[in-house]
């Protein structure tokens, strides 16, 4: 069989295979569901940060029209707590006590026949609280501090006493604010139970991990549950978990013995499925004159809710991003009276990325250095942690690609010396990782007797491409045309598969997909080998090449047949196999294991007089490992690009001071990037299929956000001469 070295880099770029459907709005989102008789949900929300209900009428919401019921901590269900899983403990059950800790937690939930029936009644709801004074400044010296709850903090070398005797020495401190993941869809969840066996629709990235869930929290079987999600409309990472609302929906329509349906508005949303947590980060920098780093002291203070267990830890990426031999990394959470955060594209890199790149560019300046010198001089080609060769890594080839595509040499280096007119002209640059990731998965690969073939797995596409990618793979493993292979997922009762983020689900599930699609090969191959009247008869079943739907020994196409022969001799109507992938060992590889990297460079133009900012131009040159699919990967660097964009000159979630209120919670008030803030943006791919893994594949999805906040800051700089450390850039700080 083929093997991953023989393979080209790049995949085919087909258009997406689930594209007609959305284009002609026939793929189904969760929100779009729905079952005879079912209810309708409305959450109703606490107008207070911190303190606790002392009474809550809902009395003129029973009487309200069309009204089933209205549930608060006083007669609801008493359930259980979900799992910890990889991302940290779920969220705490909805309605547990009277304790309030963030503005816009769920209090009540009102069931109606109608939503707008159940919204209006939700607005007749009055509760009186105890009010405490909030905390709501994680800086707060009051604040709880968490420490190093998965234990990623490290440590090598003396950066103390490097720091104490370097010949340069340089020391910032960066500031991230809160961004809300804002998909287009809005999050919904439909629920129906049958005796115990219950049923979700739900805007879900990890299908498996609210069946388990569900099912603890019920105190249920697993093979209770099913979760079906075959379309979400976005996510960035807001669907890794299994939030309040979806355990109250399930919770409404088990007291209530019907379906039950909640959509939560888009205000609703910036309070109850998470965001990007805001944090402080200080670095200490040391190096030679020559620009040989020798120590990097990295520390972050990070929001958290009270009642919370997400865990992003801003400094980690330093830690083996460049050779030093003195390191130090240090993540501390406060808590504070905020809702939980959660994953949000490039989660932990994204903020931990803008402060180091930042802090080389500036540590260049002091040099008298050009920024992408100092990163040349830096590089590593072994885990700086460990002394293991990476498993795949062409950040050098990025490097050089992207210098010459953007016309870095063509740079004056000194700030304020490019114009154009009014405009003031700025190029700036930063390396982008994001770590490898990945998760056990499953997948089931049958050819029918008609020549098809169906792989399933219960993964979700939140638009990355994985119907399209995962139907090439299959097809290229089984020598099938594409249009031949049909991919499902979003069925938790598919083979099980791990959550669609973390840029992890390519690799993982393509791993499975290749695992299920060889052993099939396999098992036709073993029907042939022992068939006399197979012009198989006697190959092993290693020995054997598949193309145009047929085996054929290895080198001898005119000797094969088809699948649906050895189908249709056997008087089979169906043949299936199971595969699985589990993450590969480091120390059994003797390598570590890499995950995508990448250099950003971008100019941006800033008018003299009014400090407008305008990105002009960015190149994005990727090393991503085998590339399946060139047109849905450039998509999603594209896609994170944009992100990049928004993180540095517009998103920030406003909270008020005093009460905790959310004050720009709509797409009126919370600016992202949109069209006109976006340029032509050049991607290019690089690099070889990593060697760790069957498929080579790496990932893509985060790393195209990583570094385009702190290329455009270190833009900025060089346009104006004015360092700017906290994100968002507005023009206020350039005037």
């Amino acid at each position: 069989m083929s093997t991953v070295e023989s393979r080209p880099l790049i995949g085919a770029g087909i258009s997406r295979v689930d594209g007609p459907r959305k284009v002609t709005g026939t793929a189904p989102y969760p929100m779009d569901f729905s079952i005879p008789g079912q209810a309708h949900g409305a959450v109703v929300q606490s107008t207070i940060a911190a303190g606790r209900i002392v009474r809550l009428d809902t009395r003129a919401a029973e009487e309200a029209s069309g009204v089933i019921a209205v549930i608060t901590h006083e007669n609801a269900l008493r359930v259980g707590e979900g799992p910890v899983t990889v991302l940290g403990p779920a969220p705490l059950s909805p309605l547990r006590n009277d304790r309030v800790v963030h503005q816009g937690q769920h209090i009540a939930f009102v069931v109606a026949e109608t939503a707008e029936q159940a919204t209006a009644a939700a607005r007749l709801v009055r509760a009186d609280y105890e009010v405490a004074e909030p905390l709501l400044d994680f800086r707060d010296p009051r604040a709880e501090h968490v420490v190093d709850p998965w234990e990623m903090d490290t440590s090598r070398g003396d950066p103390a006493a490097a720091l104490e005797s370097a010949e340069v020495t340089l020391r910032a401190t960066y500031t991230t604010v809160d961004n809300t993941n804002n998909p287009l869809g809005l999050f919904a969840t439909l629920a129906m139970w049958e005796g115990d066996t219950l049923t979700v629709h739900d805007t879900s990235q990890w299908p498996s991990m609210v069946r388990t869930t569900l099912a603890m929290v019920f105190g249920i079987p697993e093979s209770a549950v099913r979760v079906l999600v075959p379309y979400v409309g976005g996510g960035f990472g807001a669907g890794l978990r299994a939030w309040p609302h979806v355990v109250l929906t399930a919770m409404a329509a088990r007291m209530l013995k019907r379906p039950v349906k909640l959509v939560l508005t888009r205000p609703q949303m910036f309070t109850s499925v998470g965001h990007r947590p805001s944090g402080v980060q200080r670095l200490s920098v040391g190096a030679t004159r020559e620009g040989r780093l020798v120590a990097l002291d990295h520390r972050s203070l990070i929001s958290l809710s009270m009642e919370d267990g997400d865990f992003e830890p801003f400094s980690s990426g330093t830690a083996f991003a460049y050779r030093c031999p003195n390191v130090i990394t240090r993540d501390r959470q406060a808590r504070v009276n905020i809702a939980a955060p959660t994953s949000m594209r490039a989660p932990a890199e994204a903020q931990g990325n803008f402060a180091l790149e930042s802090a080389l560019d500036e540590l260049s300046y002091v040099l008298g250095m050009d920024p992408l010198e100092l990163r040349l001089r830096n590089h590593t080609d072994v885990d700086p942690r460990n002394g293991l060769p990476w498993s795949g890594k062409a950040l050098l080839e990025c490097y050089e690609v992207g210098a010459r595509r953007f016309g870095w040499n063509e740079r004056n280096p000194e700030p304020c010396s490019m114009r154009d007119g009014n405009w003031l002209v700025g190029y700036g640059m930063a390396s982008a990782m994001f770590p490898w990731f990945g998760q056990p998965c499953a997948a089931q690969a049958t050819v029918n007797r008609d020549g098809s073939a169906l792989v399933r797995s219960a993964a979700t596409d939140i638009g990355t491409g994985t119907y399209t990618v995962m139907a090439q793979l299959a097809a290229g493993e089984l020598g099938l045309p594409v249009d031949s292979v049909r991919f499902d997922l979003g069925d938790s009762d598919m083979p099980n598969s791990m959550m669609a983020g973390g840029s992890g689900l390519t690799g993982a599930l393509g791993n499975a997909v290749h695992d299920a699609c060889r052993r099939l090969v396999r098992s036709f191959a073993e029907l042939a080998r022992e068939d006399a009247d197979s012009p198989l008869l006697g190959v092993p079943p290693d020995d054997v090449e598949c193309i145009g739907g047929k085996i054929h020994p290895a080198g001898r196409p005119d000797r094969g047949e088809s699948y649906v022969d050895i189908l249709a001799r056997h008087e089979l109507s169906e043949l299936t196999a199971n595969g699985n992938s589990t993450p590969p060992v480091p120390t059994e590889l003797g390598m570590s294991l890499a995950g995508a990297y990448g250099a950003k460079f971008v100019e941006v133009r800033i008018d003299a007089d009014l400090g407008l900012i305008r990105v002009a131009r960015v190149v994005s040159v990727i090393d991503g490992g085998r590339i399946l699919n060139a047109k849905t990967a450039r998509s999603q660097i594209i896609g994170g690009t944009v992100g990049g964009i928004g993180m540095a000159l517009y998103e920030e979630t406003a909270t008020d001071p005093r009460t905790g209120r959310i004050a720009n919670g709509t797409f009126a008030d919370y600016l992202v990037a949109v069209n006109a803030d976006v340029p032509e943006l050049d991607v290019v791919f690089v690099g070889e299929p990593d060697r760790a893994t069957a498929t080579g594949t790496k990932g893509v999805g985060e790393v195209g956000l990583v570094g385009i906040a702190p290329a455009i800051s270190n833009a900025v700089y060089h346009a104006t001469g004015k360092r700017l450390r906290r994100l968002p850039i507005t023009l206020d700080a350039l005037l």
